[in-house]
């Protein structure tokens, strides 16, 4: 079979999971399976465009009270709007992920007017590849926005999860590109692979080890010869980096005690066409956003620590 006939195949099963996603998505949740109401709080970060537009979008329609956040606070408020004069439960509030002022102020409002959260959907990210394009001018910004700005998310929400039978849930949206074994785009250093594949010896010193190890080969200028994935290297290690975080956040969250749970996974939305893929992509917003809203309000959420695309679990 040659790579065109590969490539259409793929095309093929694709559009047809698509389509069954798009089936599922219109069966209801039934009164057993609805675990939240409308007192149940999501924050969606970068929530004012694209896939976050998208995902509180759903979210809201299936009843939950959505905070979306965005850099700037006009921009969110208009999609704030948008979704008010809809009927649905959609607020915003001004956040920058990386910002310590900023997210201790969203931290004080959310806690003074909803009492926490139930939901954190961490989807701020930026991403200056297009194409063939694989520039690391702007790696420093791609690795702290995507990486450490969901860390900084996740440590600062911990303390504000509710309590409850169901759980808190954190979804983490990354991507296939950061696979850490994928069979394309991985890193050829066998050794840090392993590294970051053992969930019982892993740390985040590793993981933030890693992303300075890039980013100082990026300033020396000998990245290229440091067996990093090949496309979109910056994008693809910050995404990496989520990943590993995200299997990291699930064994440490597995020791909290019941009641007090937190269920962390990541998932990948495909190429969306959205501003990040200058709108090239071959997934509609909606499409890209479903998964994340499956896994925020999946009824029986014992999955924690995985990985998934399309409502499926895919390998790290």
């Amino acid at each position: 079979m040659g790579k065109s006939d590969k490539a259409e195949r793929a095309k093929e099963r694709r559009e047809k999971r698509l389509q069954e996603i798009s089936l599922l998505r219109t069966i209801p949740y039934s009164d057993h399976q609805r675990w939240w109401s409308a007192e149940t709080v999501a924050v969606v970060t970068g929530g004012n465009r694209g896939i976050g537009f998208e995902i509180s979008r759903q979210l809201a329609a299936h009843g939950v009270t959505v905070i979306l956040t965005s850099r700037d606070h006009s921009v969110g408020l208009e999609a704030a709007k948008v979704f008010q004069e809809g009927g649905l439960n959609v607020f915003c509030h001004q956040l920058d992920v990386l910002d310590t002022l900023s997210i201790n102020e969203f931290c004080d409002w959310l806690k003074q007017n909803y009492g926490g959260l139930d939901i954190l959907i961490n989807n701020a990210a930026v991403n200056f590849n297009q194409g063939s394009d694989n520039s690391v001018e702007y790696a420093s910004q791609v690795i702290t926005t995507n990486y450490y700005g969901i860390k900084n998310m996740i440590q600062a929400m911990i303390p504000l999860m509710k309590h409850s039978a169901h759980g808190g849930r954190i979804v983490n949206v990354s991507s296939r590109l950061g696979r850490t074994n994928g069979k394309r785009n991985k890193l050829e250093d066998a050794n840090l692979r392993e590294k970051l594949s053992n969930i019982d010896t892993l740390t985040e010193e590793m993981i933030d080890q890693t992303v300075s190890t890039f980013l100082q080969q990026v300033q020396e200028g000998t990245w290229e010869s440091g067996g990093w994935p090949k496309t979109f290297t910056d994008y693809s290690i910050s995404k990496l980096a989520v990943n590993t975080y995200t299997r990291l956040m699930a064994r440490i969250f597995s020791e909290r005690p019941e009641g007090e749970k937190i269920y962390i996974n990541c998932y990948c939305p495909g190429w969306v066409k959205t501003a990040m893929t200058g709108y090239a992509g071959n997934i509609s917003a909606e499409d890209g956003a479903d998964t994340a809203v499956w896994l925020a309000l999946l009824p029986d959420q014992a999955v924690t620590g995985k990985f998934f695309a399309e409502r499926r679990e895919i390998s790290f």
